[in-house]
C-alpha cells in the first residue's frame, strides 16, 4: 500500500451506543488506509465502557488499524482509562492530562500506545514529547464539537514536524483541509466529523481523503 494513503487517523464522535456506531466504523475502516482510530467514549459505568471497547476494537483491528481509547473530556467517575483499554482489547490510550500522561507512560513502557492530546501550547506539546508520548495530536475537537482554527493547527503541526521526531497527528476539520494539513509534514492526518457527517457516508469520505493524499504524493514525485 502506498505510504501516503496509510496516514489517516479517525477520531470518532463521542460514542454512547457502540452497536449503533459499529456500522459506521466498519464502513470507514473498510475503505482502507486507516492507521488508527481514537475512540472517544461518553461517560458510563466501567463495565459499559469496557463493553463499548470490546464491540469496536475488533472492527478497527480487522482492518489493521490500532484502536486507542479516550475519555474525550468526559467525567470519569474514578475509572482507570488503562483498565478500560486493556480489558476491552484496545491497543492504546489517548491522554489529555499531563500528569496522567506521565504516569501511564511509566506504567506502559513498550507494550501499549500512549498518545497525547488537548495540547494548547508549544510548552504542553514539548512536555508530552519529553515524557515519551508515542504521538502528539493537534486540532482535536472539543466535547461540544467545535474545532480550533485551521491556521492554528497548521502552525502547530508545521512547527512540530520540523523539529521533533515524535510522530504528529494534525486534524483536518473538513476534507478540503486535508491537503493543507498534510503539507505541514505531519506524519498522520486526523479526521473526525468530516467522515461521520459526510453526505455519502463514511466510506466515501475516507475514499476522498485517500485520493487527496495520493494526489499530493503523485504531484511531489
Amino acid at each position: 500500500m502506498n505510504e501516503a494513503v496509510s496516514r489517516l487517523v479517525l477520531l470518532t464522535p463521542i460514542v454512547t451506543d457502540a452497536e449503533t456506531f459499529r456500522p459506521q466504523l466498519e464502513a470507514a475502516c473498510a475503505a482502507g488506509g486507516i492507521a488508527s482510530v481514537i475512540l472517544r467514549l461518553a461517560p458510563a459505568d466501567e463495565r459499559t465502557l469496557i463493553n463499548r471497547v470490546k464491540a469496536l476494537a475488533p472492527v478497527a483491528q480487522a482492518h489493521d488499524a490500532a484502536l486507542v481509547v479516550s475519555f474525550a473530556d468526559a467525567p470519569r467517575a474514578g475509572h482507570d482509562i488503562a483498565t478500560v483499554a486493556a480489558r476491552g482489547g484496545a491497543d492504546g490510550l489517548h491522554v489529555e492530562e499531563p500528569t496522567e500522561l506521565r504516569l501511564l507512560r511509566e506504567r506502559y513502557r513498550d507494550d501499549r500506545i500512549v498518545g497525547a492530546g488537548n495540547l494548547h501550547s508549544r510548552h504542553e506539546a514539548m512536555d508530552a514529547g519529553e515524557v515519551g508520548a508515542d504521538y502528539v495530536l493537534f486540532g482535536e475537537p472539543e466535547a461540544d464539537g467545535s474545532s480550533p482554527p485551521l491556521e492554528t493547527v497548521i502552525e502547530q503541526a508545521h512547527w512540530w514536524a520540523e523539529i521533533f521526531e515524535t510522530p504528529c497527528i494534525a486534524v483536518a476539520a473538513s476534507l478540503d483541509a486535508i491537503e493543507h494539513v498534510a503539507a505541514t509534514g505531519a506524519e498522520f492526518v486526523g479526521l473526525g466529523d468530516a467522515v461521520w457527517s459526510h453526505s455519502a457516508g463514511p466510506a466515501a469520505a475516507v475514499a476522498a481523503a485517500r485520493k487527496a493524499l495520493a494526489g499530493m504524493t503523485q504531484a511531489a514525485s
